[in-house]
């Protein structure tokens, strides 16, 4: 398909849908679920309207960045179609223009939406929401100086789950620090399962990636580390008094996990078709593994 195929061929509104690449929301979606679950454990008094809207924004904004990355991408060569990378534009079906469009249109409701949820919440939240913006626009700028994974945990852990924790109960609740590590942890291994794979290619576009840095073997060491962690963490929190024992549930996700770290040690340097679509498979993981970790804290209730 070629440039010009967008104004030939109608798009859907499922394009428009999957040009945001939405197998990607879980990284957003679940900290604040998570979140609100566990200050329902906690026996907070939660406001869920603002809870369920601060859901729906962080899902908007998290499309804003996807699409807005996906311009970044195409422009400085990351992005073509011999890449595993997004094909968004590259098999032009959408044009520059019409995803930038899309991006910044994006980007409005989002900003309305985070500015109406902070006048009804306090101005606190307006920290937290620029923070995230911030971190969200200038995320190809610091992945392309291997800096994308301390954004990513900053964007999709800490934040949103100090945000929710606000705008549902009115206070921050540092404490949520004890769900941001395991979940910011499966959220690091979709990023790095993309840029390992990416690694050979992304070379070749000048710029330098954490992947790319660590070289191949150590790559493939720090994904076994993100996607294996978490399971280590959660028996350490319940032993310790941090968590309840339903928080174990999500244990029953070990074997994904363990099926995703196999099948990045199979891949090799220069090789990587095997782990085409390991960061799919590992956003599957965070949606599984957050939604039984959201469901612990109910039972636990």
């Amino acid at each position: 398909m070629n440039a010009s195929s967008s104004l030939t061929r109608k798009r859907t509104w499922k394009d428009w849908l999957a040009a945001t690449r939405p197998w990607s929301f879980p990284a957003s979606a679940i900290p604040v679920i998570v979140t609100l679950a566990y200050l329902h454990w906690q026996g907070a008094d939660i406001h869920w309207g603002y809870g369920i809207w601060a859901l729906l924004n962080i899902v908007v904004f998290h499309a804003v960045g996807n699409t807005w990355n996906d311009v970044l991408d195409y422009r400085y060569g990351v992005d073509t179609p011999y890449t595993y990378g997004s094909q968004t534009i590259t098999s032009g079906l959408f044009t520059v223009k019409e995803i930038r469009g899309l991006a910044l249109g994006l980007l409005v409701v989002a900003v309305a939406g985070g500015l109406g949820l902070t006048i009804c919440t306090g101005w606190t939240l307006l920290w937290i929401g620029a923070a995230g913006t911030v971190c969200a626009l200038l995320y190809p700028y610091l992945k392309y100086r291997a800096l994308g994974d301390v954004a990513i945990a900053v964007t999709y852990a800490w934040l949103p789950m100090w945000g929710t924790a606000f705008v549902a109960t009115g206070s921050i609740h540092p404490e949520t620090w004890v769900l941001a590590v395991p979940v910011g942890m499966i959220t690091l291994a979709i990023l790095h399962a993309n840029n390992t794979r990416d690694a050979a290619t992304d070379a070749g576009s000048h710029i330098t990636t954490l992947a790319m840095k660590l070289g191949h073997r150590h790559s493939v060491r720090l994904y076994l580390f993100w996607v294996i962690c978490p399971f280590v963490f959660l028996p350490a929190c319940v032993a310790t008094g941090l968590l309840p024992a339903w928080s174990l549930l999500p244990m029953a996700t070990l074997p994904l996990a363990v099926a995703n770290a196999r099948m990045m040690r199979k891949s090799a340097a220069g090789n990587t078709s095997g782990i085409a679509r390991l960061d799919e498979r590992t956003a599957q993981l965070q949606l599984l593994f957050g939604v039984l970790l959201a469901l612990s804290f109910v039972v636990a209730a």
